[in-house]
């Protein structure tokens, strides 16, 4: 079948063929037709299958046909990373040129200000990360309410960098009647779910996915230790003398430290990862593409979506941690029936993942045999053995867990016999029984010591309810008070004048009172026979102004 068996129009047939492609590949074969009718698309397919080209190409067309004036997007496009959206608005330049059709590539890392420019002209296209479409919504620069078709690339891998959330978010701002290309290399429970909840009565389509290499990528093996693994990439880079390569790691910071070894011992590297600003990555891969530097250094979501040609040679640095990102690394080499090369390096600790390649390939991966690499290259014995000592923790560092100690029969160990300490005190330190009675007894006869008031018993308020002072208006603060009767207690420094004045006029006390012993100070310790004297056996005048008791006792009653 034939590009012009797909109902594409003359002019994108046209361009196409200046691309230099006749023959559609299985995923643009199935999706062009599809999508030309105007269903939706739940399309299952790897990086390096044309997959792009097989919503391009008949989206040029359906937006041709039905140009509008209106400024606002008819179409829109999200994928994960910059450098695959930045592939498909090559793919809508190369396929549209002969279509007068304007596009807008939003990415972060770009000037915000060229972004809404190209905007406010108007745009048939619209090819977005995420991040930036959603920071250009919310200060109204995009209205969304006129797309007519929705395309979500690379959804597995969205879902893996935590996009869909904001994927959501973004469809919601769409208008319910439209057309949805879904389109992902994997496809789990999750994706499954993503599908339905996005599209409607879509026409599944899926493309095998390819669990061999091609035939001309030679492919091969080295088992190393973690710590010498630089050293054999830069014996195996000199030994092959390679050029234009892609080296894949796992993590960003190897991506780092890797590029600036192999800069430190004379290669021409550049390296690229998702937390490089835009600008340098840019320059990056300008720089590789043309040919200034030889090598690299990446990881996986960076290289996603990077079409560049001609390379000769992808070396896994790291064994990948999912098996079919090794199938999506290899693949960019010993394509159009070029040979290719591809290699990786492997430690003892990365026998998990080695083993779910392996088992995607449905065969071992063959050994490379790089005489330069001499003692550092392991045998599969050693590395077996390796790899039992060491473990998956052995790459992180961790020491191996010590054996228990073995402890020794007691027939084998001479017993030897120790002192017995005696502990007890000396007999003279102990104190006689008779003592020890005394103290009792003593003991015994003290009187009890008062018991102190604990913290409770002295906040506690003792009083009864009739003893409590009420606020009142009168007394806002509850001062107690006082009774008449109450005893006054002392004067303090001032004594009242009554008591200054002598009741007995300066005549002195009678005989009877001056008698009284001195250490009388009570009147509780008066005999009963002075207290209970009548006035006429005593005739007594205590008053102060004469008379005597009787009336005294009158005047009181």
């Amino acid at each position: 079948m034939s590009f012009e068996d797909l109902g594409l129009t003359p002019d994108t047939l046209k361009a196409v063929t200046e691309s230099g492609y006749t023959t559609p590949t299985p995923i643009q074969e199935q999706a062009i037709p599809v999508v030309l009718m105007g269903r939706d698309v739940l399309g299952v397919a790897q990086t390096g299958t044309g997959k792009t080209a097989a919503f391009t190409m008949p989206m040029i067309d359906i937006l041709a046909d039905g140009r509008s004036k209106a400024r606002m997007p008819r179409s829109l496009i999200i994928a994960p990373t910059r450098e695959l959206a930045a592939q498909i608005a090559d793919n809508f330049i190369k396929y549209g040129k002969y279509h007068p059709l304007n596009m807008a590539l939003l990415i972060g890392g770009e000037s915000m200000s060229d972004q809404e420019k190209a905007l406010d002209r108007g745009v048939d296209v619209l090819i977005a990360t995420p991040g930036r479409l959603l920071d250009l919504f919310e200060r109204g620069r995009i209205l969304l309410n006129d797309v007519k078709i929705m395309v979500i690339d690379e959804a597995d891998r969205m879902l893996d960098m935590g996009f869909i959330p904001d994927v959501e978010r973004i469809v919601s701002l769409l208008p319910k009647i439209r057309q949805t290309l879904f389109f992902s290399a994997t496809m789990n429970k999750e994706i499954r779910k993503l599908a339905d909840q996005f599209l409607m009565n879509p026409k599944e389509i899926a493309v095998a996915p390819q669990a061999t290499a091609a035939a001309t990528v030679v492919q091969g093996l080295v088992m190393v230790r973690n710590e010498d693994k630089r050293e054999a990439l830069r014996r195996i880079l000199r030994a092959h003398n390679v050029h234009n390569a892609f080296i894949f790691c796992n993590r960003k910071r190897d991506v780092d430290i890797l590029f600036k070894s192999l800069e430190k011992h004379g290669f021409s590297a550049v390296a690229l990862h998702g937390d490089m600003p835009q600008s340098k990555r840019n320059d990056m891969l300008a720089k590789f593409k043309a040919n200034e530097a030889e090598l690299l250094v990446c990881s996986d979501v960076a290289a996603r979506g990077l079409d560049i040609s001609d390379v000769g040679h992808v070396i896994n640095f790291d064994v990948p941690v999912h098996a079919e990102d090794y199938i999506h690394r290899i693949g960019r080499t010993g394509r159009a029936g070029k040979a290719g090369h591809a290699f990786t390096l492997s430690s003892p600790g990365d026998h998990k993942q080695l083993a779910a390649v392996e088992k995607l390939l449905n065969g071992p991966i063959p050994p490379l045999v790089v005489a330069e690499l001499g003692a550092l290259a392991l045998s599969a014995d050693i590395a077996a053995a390796e790899t039992e000592k060491e473990g998956p923790r052995a790459r992180r560092g961790r020491a191996p867990r010590r054996p228990p100690r073995k402890t020794a029969p007691v027939d084998d160990i001479a017993v030897v016999q120790q002192p017995t300490l005696d502990f007890s005190p000396p007999p003279e330190a102990v104190a006689p029984e008779p003592v020890v009675e005394e103290e009792k007894q003593a003991a015994k006869s003290r009187p009890p010591r008062e018991r102190k008031d604990s913290r409770h018993d002295r906040n506690r308020d003792v009083r009864g309810p009739q003893d409590r002072a009420r606020k009142t208006r009168r007394n806002p603060h509850g001062i107690a008070e006082m009774d008449i009767d109450d005893d006054v207690v002392a004067f303090g420094g001032f004594t009242p004048a009554f008591l200054l004045v002598d009741p007995y006029g300066g005549k002195g006390a009678p005989q009877e009172i001056a008698n009284v012993p001195e250490d009388v100070d009570d009147e509780d310790d008066l005999s009963h026979e002075t207290v209970s004297a009548s006035p006429a056996e005593t005739n007594l005048d205590l008053s102060p102004t004469g008379g005597d008791i009787t009336e005294l006792a009158a005047r009181s009653s």
